[in-house]
């Protein structure tokens, strides 16, 4: 299941891109990589699925099976946590190089950034060192405040925890409304319609809140009529018109079935055995979240 991604001109750099079509953090990677396609050429591998496997026991306690990730031998050999997005530098006669392999989500813009070497409008990390700065603590800080909290509204099964982490996210997101109003236009994290890494660290959840109101009750759907979040939703408007991310947003229908395996606690993977265990989703340890 593999599909080259980018312009037949371009000859270089090339990658091997595994990744998973639900992923949201694989996401940002796919974004970066529309957003710079004319200049990065990649191979997207779908490397990472669900399956279930027999629960005669009916450990679950839900009369259902446990869901289960596979993972392709590449991705495994590849990333010593086996996550998505993984990418593998293509050398000049196609074959990967899995001792280069870059991964970690928000590791991946800043590479994929760099491959590309753009002029300066297009780049997603700017090259004046105070915005880059900027770009990069913004992009960790709604990766935690308004990302990870996510997983607390779907995976926890205790109301009070489950209200207490989409407040936490709404601050998260008022936070960064207040940040994005300081440009003027509130259009991109940096203004007019110049793409960050920090935007696209929270895009691929900004798209997915749908899912929230489906799963959780009319009390969990964003509150986009508040003044707080007025910039917010200016943002989220803009940056979800543009053609190199529309064309990267997976299905709606395709993945609020998806994530119901989150929702059902039926899912078993690294970033809902993190949650349920207590800790954020960015807090996952490869030592104990297992499955």
């Amino acid at each position: 299941n593999i599909r080259t991604m980018a312009s037949a001109k371009q000859a270089a750099p090339k990658l091997r891109y595994l990744s998973a079509w639900f992923c949201p953090y694989a996401h940002r990677a796919t974004i970066a990589l529309e957003h710079h396609a004319d200049l990065v050429s990649y191979e997207w591998v779908e490397a990472l699925g669900w399956e279930q496997r027999n629960d005669k026991n009916n450990v679950t306690g839900t009369g259902k099976e446990w869901w289960y990730h596979w993972k392709a031998d590449e991705l495994t050999r590849s990333n010593p946590s086996g996550l998505v997005p993984t990418l593998i530098p293509l050398d000049e006669e196609g074959k990967p190089n899995e001792e280069k392999s870059v991964y970690e989500s928000l590791i991946t813009i800043d590479y994929i950034d760099a491959l590309a070497n753009a002029e300066e409008q297009q780049r997603l990390v700017p090259s004046d060192p105070y915005l880059a700065a900027k770009c990069r603590y913004w992009a960790d800080k709604v990766n935690r405040e308004c990302c990870s909290p996510y997983y607390g509204v779907l995976v926890r099964t205790d109301e009070e925890e489950r209200m207490e982490n989409f407040n936490k996210l709404v601050s998260g997101l008022k936070a960064f409304s207040r940040e994005i109003e300081k440009n003027g236009d509130g259009k991109t994290f940096l203004g007019g319609d110049r793409l960050s890494n920090t935007d696209i660290s929270l895009m691929p959840w900004a798209f997915r809140y749908y899912i929230f109101e489906h799963y959780r009750g009319e009390e969990y759907a964003i509150p986009y009529d508040e003044p707080e979040l007025h910039a917010y939703k200016e943002w989220f408007d803009n940056v979800f018109s543009l053609e190199s991310v529309k064309r990267t947003l997976p299905d709606k229908d395709r993945y609020l079935e998806h994530i119901g395996k989150y929702a059902d606690s039926s899912a078993r993977s690294k970033v809902a055995n993190a949650v349920r265990r207590g800790v954020s989703a960015h807090e996952i340890e490869d030592d104990k979240d297992t499955y």
